[in-house]
């Protein structure tokens, strides 16, 4: 159950997507997103113009009532509640808790896809195992087992931006237990990994290439800065 409060928030922000929705935007990024989820039809900018007041501080909700209200809204069919949701998260980013990783699982694992999974992993992971490092390599080591392929992405994005203060050891073993993937997702986001990591450290990169058999794809996406 939600509060009257919360039911009123809801109802307002659907108020508003509703009104600036464009039948034909939809259909064009429901075809881009693959036909796997329903949309408004608002681009970017317009719905950021849209959301912008429900993520104000003096209308953000309690911090106790934001899992339960990220999860109704990541129930909901229409995408931008769900880009709407993971962007309410990262409003409450400085009061992290230990257990807020259980609702990031469920965020990367239901109504999964690059689009949110890339946020999810590179804003709230992120700022997640900065916040509790002790948790870092108890869940890397439980996604990576997981047979989930959004999971296992999760792993090889969330140190992005990380430069210098990327671990280089634990990126390493990420991408060594993943080689051999067929999966698209996968291939890409390790080639995404070591492109990034090459701009601190292109003769590390390069070193890694040509001694892992990557796919060509990774291998392709790594080397496009040093090439």
């Amino acid at each position: 159950m939600i509060s009257s409060e919360m039911n009123a928030y809801l109802e307002t922000l659907r108020s508003e997507f509703e009104a600036n929705a464009d039948t034909n935007i939809a259909m064009q990024q429901k075809a881009y997103l693959k036909g796997l989820f329903s949309c408004y039809g608002m681009k970017t900018p317009l719905r950021r113009k849209v959301q912008q007041p429900f993520l104000e501080q003096e209308h953000l909700p309690p911090k106790e009532t934001m899992e339960h209200l990220v999860r109704v809204l990541w129930n909901l069919p229409e995408r931008e509640y769900h880009y709407f949701a993971q962007e309410l998260a990262l409003k409450y980013k400085k009061y992290l808790a230990l257990e807020d990783i259980s609702l990031f699982e469920f965020m990367i694992t239901h109504n999964s896809w690059w689009d949110t999974v890339d946020f999810i992993a590179t804003k709230l992971i992120k700022a997640y195992f900065h916040k509790f490092p002790e948790q870092r390599n108890v869940y890397i080591k439980k996604w990576l087992s997981s047979g989930n392929i959004w999971l296992q992405r999760s792993c090889l994005l969330f140190q992005l931006l990380e430069k210098e203060k990327t671990d280089v050891p634990l990126l390493k073993r990420i991408i060594t237990s993943l080689l051999g993937s067929k999966e698209f997702f996968i291939n890409k986001a390790i080639g995404w990994a070591l492109r990034d990591y090459s701009r601190t450290d292109p003769d590390w990169v390069s070193h890694f290439v040509e001694t892992h058999g990557l796919h060509p794809l990774s291998r392709r996406e790594a080397l496009k800065l040093i090439t």
